[in-house]
């Protein structure tokens, strides 16, 4: 049983980064840190691990299980941990699926497979989300991608998974569109059963809340996490000028994070940690590569745009 039985996807999940040795193994130490620094926010709702952020791709399914581990020991008593299922075919997903629920998950992140890119019928999502839920008794997060990538569910597709497998209680919006974010929001959750809608269009992030969305899912909640927070309860609160101001702080950040290409986001996101005193080197796994200066400086003029960085504390340091 996870930790936090009850547990519904909904509010604030920023998904954090896995910080690399030089020689490119996992630093343990950091990434302790890393997830302390991150939950010690309050209002967060919970954390999300072993998906992009953490460089997923690179990972070993032991490596993910020792993510898991360490995840549990640092904040697992306090928040509820949502853990990647990341794999192209349907039997290692209900593999990855049973060792999270075992090692005291709460909820999966599940990844569409990369045979959908293809071509996809609505079968085959299902045949894939079913073999997950029959693999363990989590809730589901089903990872809609953004609609050019071929990867996208149909919201014909959406609607007969929210229908067929009970256990998907969410989706995290990628589909870059306002016109199916705002069909998501307004169908997803008005369902008999309501699946939420975690919102990860953190490059227009207050525009995508106002829509209504039941949550944040993103990468940037790694760096951003307090302004995230007070950002949704603006929201929440319908107070749009407080919403606004923290928009204002949020988007120089946003800009240089999510300008393409979209594979150095996370890069980007150890830099600024770095930048900031709370990562000590921003190392990734092939194929990402390590940014370069100009790219860095980029960064942290947004950090002190953002007032995430003292200005004249920099200027000293450079």
């Amino acid at each position: 049983m996870p930790r936090h039985a009850n547990f519904l996807p909904h509010g604030v999940i920023p998904a954090v980064l896995l910080p690399f040795h030089d020689d490119l193994s996992i630093d343990e130490q950091a990434f302790r840190e890393h997830l302390r620094d991150v939950a010690s926010t309050e209002g967060i709702s919970a954390i999300s691990i072993n998906a992009h952020s953490t460089e997923v791709a690179s990972c070993t399914f032991d490596e993910q299980r020792r993510v898991l581990e360490i995840a549990q020991e640092e904040v697992g008593d306090k928040l509820p941990l949502v853990h990647g299922i990341y794999a192209d075919g349907s039997l290692e997903a209900a593999r990855l699926a049973r060792m999270a629920a075992e090692g005291g998950a709460s909820a999966l992140l599940v990844f569409p497979p990369a045979p959908l890119a293809r071509g996809q019928y609505p079968d085959m999502a299902i045949t894939h989300f079913t073999r997950i839920a029959d693999a363990c008794d989590l809730p589901l997060i089903a990872f809609q991608y953004g609609l050019t990538t071929g990867l996208a569910y149909s919201t014909d597709t959406l609607l007969r998974l929210c229908d067929e497998v009970p256990s998907v209680r969410a989706i995290k919006d990628s589909s870059n569109s306002v016109t199916h974010h705002e069909w998501n929001i307004r169908t997803l959750q008005s369902l008999p059963r309501p699946v939420t809608v975690l919102t990860t269009h953190s490059a227009w992030l207050l525009s995508s809340l106002v829509l209504g969305c039941g949550g944040v899912l993103s990468g940037s909640g790694s760096v951003v996490h307090e302004l995230q927070v007070k950002l949704f309860r603006a929201v929440q609160a319908k107070d749009l000028a407080e919403a606004q101001r923290l928009n204002d702080l949020i988007y120089p950040t946003a800009r240089v994070f999510y300008d393409p290409p979209a594979t150095d986001m996370h890069n980007r996101m150890k830099e600024a940690l770095v930048l900031m005193g709370k990562l000590p080197r921003a190392t990734v796994r092939p194929p990402l590569v390590t940014l370069g200066e100009a790219e860095v400086e980029r960064i942290r003029a947004a950090l002190i745009e953002a007032e995430l960085l003292d200005d004249a504390e920099q200027r000293h340091v450079a």
